[in-house]
Parts: structure tokens; sequence; C-alpha cells
């Protein structure tokens, strides 16, 4: 089972959305930040999230985000490391 997510962790990764500090992340997440998050939780965690809808129109807030996606990345095992087949 990969390591969940922390509250600290996707702060860390929204302030490198514009470069900020971690202390100017907002708790009201747009759209934009939403699509860098679920990107930078896939990289880190080594995990491919197919989140319907209904999931991400409750990803308001980073607090409603950690929610979403500590319970996707639970439910997901990592994805095998990309590069070329071995002979």
């Amino acid at each position: 089972m990969p390591t969940l997510p922390e509250r600290d962790d996707l702060v860390a990764m929204l302030a490198t959305f514009g470069d900020r500090d971690p202390a100017a992340v907002p708790e009201q997440l747009d759209s934009l930040e939403l699509a860098w998050l679920v990107h930078q939780v896939e990289q880190l965690y080594a995990v491919r999230l197919d989140l319907d809808d209904d999931a991400l129109l409750r990803m308001v807030t980073v607090t409603d985000a950690l929610a979403v996606l500590r319970d996707a990345v639970a439910g997901q095992a990592p994805t095998p490391a990309s590069g070329p087949p071995h002979a």
C-alpha cells in the first residue's frame, strides 16, 4: 500500500504552482491548481488516478482534496516505471 499524502504534502505541491510560499497557498482551489495537484500526486506516489467528475467536484478546498486524494491513492497500486521494455 502506498504512503498516503498528508495536508503538508499537498500544500507543498500547491506552493510549487506559481512558485509561492506554502503559507500563501489559499484553502480554496481553482481548476488549474486542482489539475496541478492531481498531476503532482500521480507523479510523487507513482499512481494513475482516474477521478470521476463527482470526485473532482468535491475537491473545492485543500481539505476536500486531501480526503479525496487519500482515498484514491489508498485504492491504487503503483504504476510500473516507464521506459523501454527489457529484452
